[in-house]
């Protein structure tokens, strides 16, 4: 009986351990089934990546005016400006404008005080009345033959001393009041109420907005590009608009020896008065126009080393061009080779790209708007 039981026990063992190598080998077949599955499955997202496209956006080439020019920096003057003196000394009456106020030539600022000179105007006027009634008895007496011909020149030299007299007064007095010489803004205001003033006391200065200036200093190796009339853009920093036409008013013959530059002065239309004396400007000098040129946007260009390159769609490729470069500005390239009308570069979506990517242009901007603007700096 005992030995019976031990075999039965040997045979259960036995059976035991061949079920689990069955199943040992089982798992084992079945890991490699799965990995030969995901080896499967990366192959072929390996090739659904290779095989996507890039997107990009992309703007059309067209053509139109692009100029070369000189960049000089300067800053907005006024050309007609005046500052105000009295012609009287006196005490400040009244204020009438105060700064930024727009006044007419001869309108009035200020007046002082005219009890003096209005006293001195009554005096000088009952002087010469006094002396026109003694002359108009006196020009009786001579037609009547009555006085003699010195004695009536006498009187008719006193009438126009004492008539010269009485203008001087009522000049003197109108004189209290301190008008504007020229028509423009009060840039300046510096009497005060009550103050005593002298002649040598500067009470305003009026600036005329509409006539602004620009001087420059050109260097002397173009001197012979610029003459009268040529034409200039005027650029500010701080008004983001349009730049203001302006155009060579007058050029210095006398070049400076020590800085090898001549004075150039540059008239600026400021219709809008936006541009103020004092402003910090920058002046492009037209030199130069390329009319009707294929041009691209600066910021379709991706620079490796010391060449530009773009990237041309043909037939849903990215092709790697090399740009051959005319006149430029702040904005856009003239383009001289490689590139043709209504070509599609890519202007989002360039950097990091390679020759031949395949892409998708998501969006499309359409062709460069063509406007005459300022061109490469000289």
């Amino acid at each position: 009986m005992k030995k019976r039981i031990i075999l039965l026990f040997a045979l259960g063992t036995a059976m035991l351990f061949m079920q689990c190598g069955t199943e040992a080998k089982n798992g084992e077949n079945s890991s490699k089934d799965s990995s030969s599955v995901n080896s499967d499955s990366l192959k072929e997202d390996k090739k659904d990546i290779s095989e996507k496209t890039v997107p990009v956006e992309v703007i059309e080439v067209t053509r139109g005016d692009i100029s070369n020019y000189i960049l000089l920096s300067s800053n907005i003057e006024t050309e007609i400006m005046a500052d105000v003196y009295a012609r009287a000394q006196g005490i400040v009456d009244k204020i009438y404008k105060e700064e930024g106020d727009y006044v007419k030539k001869g309108e009035i600022l200020l007046s002082l005080e005219p009890e003096q000179y209005a006293l001195a105007e009554q005096a000088a006027s009952v002087e010469y009345k006094k002396q026109l009634s003694k002359y108009k008895r006196l020009k009786v007496m001579h037609e009547k033959k009555l006085l003699s011909d010195e004695e009536f020149d006498d009187a008719k030299y006193g009438l126009d001393a004492m008539r010269i007299k009485w203008e001087e007064a009522k000049l003197n007095l109108d004189y209290m009041k301190i008008r504007s010489p020229i028509t423009g803004r009060v840039g300046e205001r510096l009497a005060k109420i009550g103050k005593r003033i002298q002649p040598s006391d500067k009470l305003f200065s009026v600036v005329n907005n509409k006539e602004v200036i620009s001087v420059v200093y050109v260097p002397e190796k173009n001197i012979n590009q610029l003459k009268i009339g040529q034409k200039a853009f005027i650029f500010s920093d701080n008004i983001r608009k349009k730049p203001f036409n302006g155009w060579i008013k007058r050029i210095s013959p006398v070049v400076d020896p020590q800085s090898g530059t001549f004075k150039v002065t540059l008239g600026v239309k400021n219709n809008n008065q936006l541009l103020r004396p004092g402003m910090f400007v920058n002046a492009h000098i037209i030199t130069d126009t390329h009319n009707n040129v294929l041009l691209i946007p600066k910021a379709t260009v991706v620079y490796e080393n010391q060449y530009m390159n773009i990237y041309v769609v043909k037939d849903s490729v990215a092709r790697k061009i090399k740009l051959i470069s005319g006149y430029e500005d702040s904005e856009r390239i003239e383009a001289l080779e490689g590139i043709n009308d209504g070509d599609k570069i890519i202007i989002v979506g360039q950097a990091g790209m390679k020759d031949n990517t395949k892409v998708n242009i998501v969006v499309n901007r359409g062709p460069i708007l063509a406007s005459n603007k300022e061109g490469v700096k000289n």
